[in-house]
């Protein structure tokens, strides 16, 4: 039986820049519809529709295209878009290549359900799955097989993460301003926007799970555009981090 997950709306932003990246979506959005009711929303940006995702998609998914021919995922800006659409008081900024025990979601969302603003799937280790082990992975969808294998991967980062899969009140995320814009493509936009809910005093909570990440070819939106680029993100949580509450309210 499927848990029940309706008030919760799954927010995925995607660029398919290989078919590794395409077979990672869709067996992550079919094993959270299989587990759970709920809602999911995807927005594919290219610069032409090739048609091909919508097709592949189950068709419970919100699908939206948006033609956009810079070579850059402007990902804070979408999400702040995106975000704006959201019917459900609770939504999750999820990545396209993430898979976690559906306990770990289960437990998340009830902690969100009961006081906390923001909420956490994973205890900010995130298992990177090495292709011979994605491959059983994607054959049987078993998170049995990933958690029986940590020995056999890497971490995806060494310090502990803040992105991937962010479970949020809606109101609170629009509230206090969603994403940074100033962060453009890859970059720290996971950890700024993590300070920024720090400084506005959220409740956030965290469960003891790992996280795991479906390999897949790094393109040009898995890496900071240029070094003036990760000059400016790093600029930005430095900011957020070194400001009070009073301090950023004033801006």
């Amino acid at each position: 039986m499927k848990e029940n997950l309706n008030d919760v709306t799954f927010l995925f932003l995607v660029r398919l820049d290989s078919v590794q990246r395409l077979e990672n979506l869709l067996v992550v959005t079919d094993v959270l519809l299989k587990h759970f009711d709920t809602n999911v929303t995807i927005w594919e940006s290219a610069p032409y529709n090739n048609g091909i995702l919508q097709k592949l998609l189950n068709r419970k998914i919100a699908y939206k295209f948006v033609e956009d021919r810079d070579n850059v995922l402007y990902k804070t800006r979408y999400y702040n878009e995106i975000a704006q659409t959201v019917k459900t008081p609770c939504m999750a900024i999820w990545d396209t290549d993430i898979v976690i025990d559906r306990k770990a979601i289960i437990e998340t969302v009830s902690r969100l359900r009961n006081g906390a603003d923001a909420a956490f799937p994973y205890s900010g280790v995130c298992y990177d799955i090495p292709e011979i082990i994605r491959a059983l992975y994607l054959k049987n969808n078993d998170i049995r097989i990933l958690n029986r294998n940590r020995d056999k991967m890497k971490l995806l980062y060494e310090k502990q993460l803040v992105g991937g899969a962010v479970f949020v009140k809606t109101a609170k995320y629009l509230e206090t301003g969603g994403d940074n814009e100033t962060i453009y493509g890859w970059g720290n936009d996971d950890f700024v926007r993590y300070e920024n809910w720090k400084a506005h005093n959220f409740s956030i909570y965290r469960t003891q799970n790992p996280l795991f990440h479906l390999c897949h070819p790094r393109g040009e939106n898995s890496r900071y555009r240029t070094s003036f680029h990760n000059k400016i993100s790093g600029a930005e949580l430095w900011k957020i981090k070194s400001s009070s509450l009073k301090d950023f309210d004033n801006e």
